[in-house]
């Protein structure tokens, strides 16, 4: 990748001449690209947009363009072999055939009348009340979660858009942990225009830390009184749990000082367990799970079918608001976000089975998570790529560092443009906010053949590079390069492959 244009960037002071984020132009295959390392808009005019628009319109991700160019060019085993591998998109490819044998059952779709007719725009009542019942059971609640608390939306990104916009104004800041999934800004910006306000973490681990990008409640204090000093007024802090991109679950502890915290400073507190259910080696905790909150009208929890159930094109996320203002305002917007009806009675018969979730496919899909994900480590250690321990998730969080030219975040994008000239599509660190270059977000929930090639396409091109000094990297922790946090190898790289035969229960799986 040739660069064409400085990087609008203070190591220190942050974005320059952006609203927030990294600016970049580089040459992608024959045409300039503008990309947005951070959540930068670039502002334009329109003579037929407003201001507004124009905003909107300008928006760019290095996800949406990293997803459009393998669009274009996508794999196909038979009709484009030589297409970009996806392994940067977090979808679940393995449990397919799971969903469609329930879903098809007799009774299932039945359509009634009413169905067919304008709904109560917060969702179905026997909706909200499988949904209750389904979050209380799988969240644990202390005790049942009330359906007049739930509104549905078509998406967790509406959920969280619609969240923010009015619990925000225009301008408003909100503490977000960083790496972070990174749709949550243009999920927040595009409609409310409210601005994250990153609590940086990053591989270095200080007195007190046990493992690499750790959140505490200090850095949180910190992260607020800076925004303070820049004149931010912060409204909310945002949690994803399970996390995404780290794969990792906050402990109890951890959660209860963050809403300790939030509640010192009147903040409200978004938390999102979409990945609740996708936990394959560890023990979750729902915030549902506590037998108090320190402000229950300031807690809001999102959930949604998408990743727990595999099924993102349905579209079906929720959030549990114990405010009735909350609730007011949303369902003023939810009539823009509405599910469809017939999708709603679909979804209340699958939760509704809890026998089936139980017996058939939550045990399935963590023994196919957990096989996948081993999978990919074991071929990112025969490539003596370290990987963050996780434990939830579609997806690990790799450590690139040695493959960069230089420790910079413009060498974090010459790699991930040579990643995808040698056709395999993966999530680099400045698309999550990360504040140190080299980190990558891997997806694992897909076929053992498309793993495989992936590891295959990664070994040639990161073959052809030359490491850098590996002096020039920062050391995990104290001088040592693995924790019990990393899960590392210096394995010989020439049988990448071999440790990968094992999996003969996930090849038998069809993936779609």
């Amino acid at each position: 990748m040739r660069m064409v244009a400085e990087i609008f960037w203070d190591q220190k002071k942050g974005p320059k001449n952006c609203d927030t984020g990294v600016c970049v132009v580089f040459y992608l295959g024959g045409y300039f690209l503008r990309s947005h390392f951070g959540a930068c808009v670039m502002a334009s005019t329109s003579r037929l947009l407003s201001s507004r628009g124009a905003r909107i319109a300008g928006y760019e991700s290095i996800l949406g363009k990293g997803l459009d160019m393998y669009v274009r060019d996508p794999y196909e085993q038979d009709t484009n072999p030589q297409g970009i591998l996806n392994l940067g998109t977090s979808e679940n490819k393995l449990c397919y055939d799971i969903i469609h044998e329930r879903l098809t059952r007799p009774g299932v779709n039945s359509l009634a009348p009413h169905l067919l007719q304008y709904t109560n725009v917060q969702g179905l009542e026997s909706f909200r009340e499988e949904i209750a019942k389904f979050l209380t059971e799988y969240a644990r609640a202390q005790n049942p979660l009330d359906p007049e608390h739930i509104v549905v939306m078509n998406g967790c990104s509406s959920v969280l858009a619609s969240l923010t916009a009015v619990l925000c104004d225009s301008e408003d800041g909100y503490l977000i942990p960083t790496p972070y999934y990174g749709s949550v800004y243009p999920d927040s910006w595009l409609y409310g225009k409210v601005r994250p306000v990153h609590v940086p973490l990053d591989s270095k681990m200080s007195d007190g830390e046990s493992h690499p990008f750790m959140l505490t409640v200090k850095k949180l204090e910190n992260a607020m009184t800076e925004a303070t000093k820049q004149g931010i007024r912060v409204r909310a802090l945002i949690l994803i749990n399970p996390h995404n991109p780290l794969g990792d679950i906050y402990p109890a502890h951890l959660l209860k000082e963050c809403l300790d915290f939030a509640h010192r400073y009147g903040l409200h507190v978004i938390i999102d367990e979409i990945y609740m259910l996708s936990v394959y080696d560890g023990t979750f905790t729902s915030v549902h799970s506590f037998d108090r909150l320190p402000d229950p009208e300031r807690t809001h929890i999102i959930w949604g079918f998408s990743k727990d159930f595999a099924m993102c094109g349905v579209r079906v996320g929720t959030v549990y608001t114990q405010s009735q203002e909350v609730r007011k305002a949303l369902n003023r917007l939810a009539c823009f976000h509405a599910c469809a009806g017939p999708v709603q009675q679909v979804l209340s018969h699958l939760i509704w089975d809890q026998e089936w979730i139980n017996n058939t496919f939550l045990p399935a899909n963590r023994r196919r998570l957990l096989e996948s994900q081993r999978i990919l480590v074991n071929g990112l250690q025969k490539l003596n790529i370290p990987v963050l321990k996780c434990c939830a998730g579609l997806f690990v969080w790799a450590d690139f560092r040695k493959f960069l030219q230089t420790q910079t975040f413009e060498a974090e994008m010459d790699l991930w443009w040579k990643l995808i000239h040698e056709k395999v599509y993966i999530g680099p660190g400045q698309a999550f906010y990360c504040s140190e270059p080299g980190w990558f977000r891997l997806v694992f929930s897909d076929s053992v053949s498309k793993i495989q090639l992936g590891i295959k396409r990664l070994q040639q091109a990161l073959g052809v590079l030359a490491a850098c000094d590996t002096e020039d990297i920062p050391p995990l922790v104290s001088g040592e390069e693995t924790t019990s946090e990393m899960i590392d190898s210096d394995s010989d790289t020439s049988d990448v492959l071999k440790d990968m035969a094992d999996a003969t229960q996930l090849k038998k799986i069809v993936v779609y």
